[in-house]
């Protein structure tokens, strides 16, 4: 197991300022800096930049939302931060959550398995082969990519449900989870995942956990906190599924 720090997203912080939070999760022994995409400074931009500050660890993003960029433009970027990064990147891709998609975006939620479906048949040709011939329902791409010297990033797929992870499991590198409890991961994400996997004849996946952390003295204090900070992801009805799946009142109770 390798533990990396989930650095949130960068929205109200200097450039400096996330390059030395980078440099301290180096300094300290950590595996990985992985950054959320959201509304702020975009996360592979940010990353692609840092790598060059930060020599040795891995950076990840968690997530990027699949429905605003085209999987061309994504693999583009995802390219260049791998060349930029020396190999060091993981890309995690998500489909963000209805009520931001259509309400914020003005864009389609239909099927959204259908729509990360062929999201990755065309992204995952274009970053391994840099090219995609693909016509589907909803994406089409007829193109190549020049970026040399670099190799495919692994995908992580934000997947919670079954469909999904049978979907991230077949097809892409593995999967990104976020308040999902160690019960759930055990018992639902890991086999689900993995079968899928096995079956498509494609390595063990990997699976990155990610939980809210906090050192402290007073557990009550922490964990009202906690409730309060992380609210909405009690209410959000992807994250509500895997805390009702773990016998979790709220996030406070899969917080570490």
């Amino acid at each position: 197991m390798r533990i990396g720090i989930f650095g949130g997203d960068a929205s109200g912080r200097s450039f400096d300022d996330v390059v030395a939070s980078a440099k301290r999760v180096e300094a300290d022994g950590f595996d990985a800096l992985w950054m959320a995409n959201t509304l702020g400074p975009d996360a592979m931009t940010l990353l692609a930049a840092v790598s060059r500050e930060v020599p040795r660890i891995t950076f990840g993003t968690g997530v990027v939302p699949t429905y605003l960029r085209h999987p061309m433009t994504m693999a583009q970027q995802a390219l260049t931060v791998q060349l930029a990064s020396g190999n060091r990147f993981l890309l995690g891709i998500g489909l963000s959550h209805q009520v931001m998609i259509e309400g914020m975006f003005g864009l389609s939620w239909d099927k959204p398995v259908r729509h990360m479906r062929e999201y990755l048949s065309v992204l995952m040709p274009l970053l391994a082969d840099r090219a995609s011939s693909f016509a589907g329902e909803t994406l089409t791409a007829r193109a190549t990519v020049d970026v040399a010297g670099v190799s495919a990033p692994p995908v992580l797929v934000a997947a919670l449900g079954e469909q999904m992870l049978r979907l991230a499991g077949t097809v892409a590198d593995g999967t990104a989870t976020w308040m999902t409890g160690p019960a759930t991961i055990a018992e639902h994400t890991a086999p689900t995942i993995s079968a899928a996997a096995k079956a498509a004849g494609r390595p063990a996946p990997q699976i990155a956990v990610s939980l809210p952390v906090c050192v402290t003295h007073d557990l009550e204090a922490t964990r009202a906190r906690a409730a309060k900070d992380f609210r909405i992801y009690g209410h959000l009805p992807s994250y509500r599924a895997m805390l009702d799946r773990e016998g979790a009142s709220g996030p406070e109770d899969v917080a570490i």
